[in-house]
């Protein structure tokens, strides 16, 4: 039996190569993209790759997330990667300003929160009967280490908060879903040389959608509600 994977934010980066090695698994992969028509080598992807099916999705839309689970309708979902998220407008300098305490901009924090935290939090319960109804059962949220509580250092009040809100409301999923055996795990990609990152980083993307895809395998109820790193370090919260 094949088994399905539903990838949010997949046309680029982090979310593109979970696609393609999900794929090359042997997997079935419904992957989502904001706009259509920005799907980079989304689209290449699928002409290689027959079982890879592309929706639609903005996170920040309730009426699109809510017409994506109604397209999707029964269609079992084994794992649900929470993948999909934003660090705030470009340019780069002037968001990370916006986010500095002292001028920060609550428009765009409110649009950051409205994105990686409710959004992603609405995405999950719109799909988690499709991920009850799988064999698997399994929702993998990929937050980051800006969102621990220990970590001070960084000056991004929009993104830091979203993810450490994230983190905290995927904590209660899982304790929510334990009793329907659905594991919940909070995972931290690393600081990965991508688009979003703007060619920062010291992981590389296929590095580290490799360690997540370990860490994923090896998923238990013993481990809903953890949050680890792709290398399978444990976050502080």
């Amino acid at each position: 039996m094949t088994l399905t994977a539903c990838i949010t934010g997949a046309n680029r980066g982090i979310g593109l190569e979970l696609s393609r090695q999900y794929l090359d698994a042997g997997w079935d992969v419904i992957a989502t993209a904001r706009n259509l028509d920005a799907l980079d080598d989304l689209t290449d992807l699928a002409q290689e790759h027959p079982n890879l099916r592309i929706e639609q999705l903005d996170l920040g839309d309730q009426a699109s997330v809510s017409a994506f689970a109604d397209r999707l309708g029964n269609q079992p979902i084994d794992l649900l990667i929470n993948n999909a998220g934003i660090f705030g407008p470009l340019p780069f300098v002037e968001n990370i300003q916006k986010q500095r305490f002292g001028t920060v901009d609550f428009q765009v924090w409110a649009d950051v929160l409205a994105v990686n935290t409710l959004g992603t939090l609405n995405v999950t319960q719109a799909l988690v009967e499709n991920v009850a109804a799988s064999s698997k059962k399994l929702i993998v949220t990929l937050s980051s280490g800006a969102g621990s509580i220990g970590d001070s250092d960084r000056p991004a009040i929009a993104y830091t908060s979203s993810k450490a809100a994230l983190n905290k409301a995927m904590t209660i999923v899982a304790r929510t879903l334990k009793d329907r055996q659905i594991v919940v795990a909070i995972m931290c990609p690393g600081y990965v040389r991508t688009r979003m990152g703007l060619g920062g980083g010291d992981v590389e993307v296929e590095e580290s959608v490799s360690g997540l895809r370990s860490l994923i395998s090896g998923l238990t109820m013993a481990d809903s509600g953890t949050f680890r790193r792709y290398n399978g370090d444990v976050i502080p919260w």
